[in-house]
């Protein structure tokens, strides 16, 4: 195996913690926050209490001022655990960035600290009924009226966090007759007149993420709570974009490697005709096909990551990590389940949860098919009439 050569000691410290936390206080209750959509408040104020949110945040702003290494560390280790209803990296490095980057000074000093601690949580609004990937098409909509609040209608679907959400970055329209170039993010927090959430969506995988939809109606936003400079959201949302396309990369792997590290205890203990799985040529030479692909996709990962700390990751290869990462992690995980047989499609697995909540991961994020549309057109391959 190629050692890992990003991590220190000091990571290597935070991830036994962090393993520690999830094994004390997410996995016992796991269960029954998939039966009933969506985690705790609690352990939100518990990880903020242990340091587990916003870590590379500034500490003026409540972080630890860290490197993403050790967000990528917890990314892993809630993909190993098939914890996969906490929505920490979300809110930690989707959200959270975009208020350091694009906010105000007040806006800083409001909500990152609270984020910081857990008291708020974040979600990000993008997707739309009928939309899908194209965030240009978005319909929601914001209008200034005399008093120079934004008056934003429309609605948004398959939003990780929406249920718990206190603060939402709402993509929306502030000049529709310029198309991308009238986008811009607003913040829209709970309790404000006409921000309604609907029901939690049942979802094939991913069952203890409060994914629901959010709704509009005459929402007034104040024009403080505009994020960034309007029309400028478009910009925002594709300098953005790469870091999280690797953050589903990192799930991925981390993911698919867990699959196999199941199947090798499976197999070595199911005994069929008298032999264990393991013990059949077809078995050794599935697993090591397996991990030969799960190698390159974790060396790749650790390569961009490289870049990302470096400033150097772009649009094209984030993409490329994405699409390399999910597709080999779908293919690793469905060999697996194959490889437990009937009780690989029993959901007390750990490999039938791997198999539903990874599917999601060639989706959301950019589809496997616009992945390949951002590498294409890199490669000089724009579109033909």
């Amino acid at each position: 195996m190629i050692p890992r050569r990003l991590f220190s000691e000091e990571h290597e410290a935070f991830r036994a913690s962090f393993r520690r936390f999830l094994e004390r206080e997410v996995i016992p209750r796991h269960e029954a926050w998939e039966e009933r959509g969506y985690v705790d408040r609690e352990v939100w104020a518990s990880a903020g209490a242990n340091g587990f949110l916003c870590p590379s945040m500034p500490e003026q702003y409540g972080g630890a001022g860290a490197d993403r290494l050790y967000s990528m560390v917890m990314m892993e280790e809630t993909a190993k655990a098939r914890t996969s209803g906490l929505g920490f990296s979300l809110h930690s490095e989707i959200v959270a960035p975009y208020l350091l980057k694009y906010g105000t000074d007040e806006q800083k000093q409001r909500f990152l600290p609270r984020m910081a601690r857990g008291e708020t949580i974040g979600a990000i609004a993008m997707s739309e009924p009928g939309v899908g990937s194209d965030l240009q098409a978005v319909k929601t909509h914001a209008v200034r009226d005399a008093e120079g609040h934004y008056i934003l209608n429309g609605a948004k679907t398959f939003i990780t966090n929406g249920w718990n959400a206190d603060l939402v970055i709402v993509v929306a329209k502030t000049n529709p007759a310029l198309g991308a170039k009238g986008t811009s993010l607003l913040l829209v927090e709970r309790g404000m007149k006409g921000f309604d959430k609907g029901k939690r969506l049942k979802k094939l995988g991913l069952k203890a993420q409060d994914t629901s939809e959010l709704f509009f109606d005459s929402v007034h936003v104040p024009a403080a709570n505009l994020l960034g400079a309007e029309g400028q959201g478009f910009v925002y949302l594709m300098q953005e974009l790469p870091w999280e396309r690797m953050q589903i990369a990192i799930g991925a792997a981390a993911s698919a490697q867990q699959a196999i590290d199941d199947t090798m205890t499976y197999v070595r203990e199911r005994k069929v005709f008298g032999h264990a799985v393991a013990s059949f040529q077809n078995t050794r030479f599935k697993l090591a096909e397996l991990q030969a692909q799960v190698q390159m996709a974790r060396v790749f990962v650790d390569q961009c990551m490289t870049l990302l700390l470096a400033g150097e990751l772009d649009p094209p290869t984030a993409a490329m990590a994405k699409l390399t990462c999910t597709e080999i992690a779908g293919r690793v995980i469905d060999e697996c389940l194959q490889l437990h047989g009937g009780y690989g499609f029993m959901w007390e697995y750990p490999i039938a949860r791997a198999y539903a909540d990874t599917r999601v991961s060639r989706i959301y994020g950019g589809t496997s098919e616009i992945m390949k549309e951002v590498i294409a057109r890199s490669m000089g391959l724009g579109k033909t009439n």
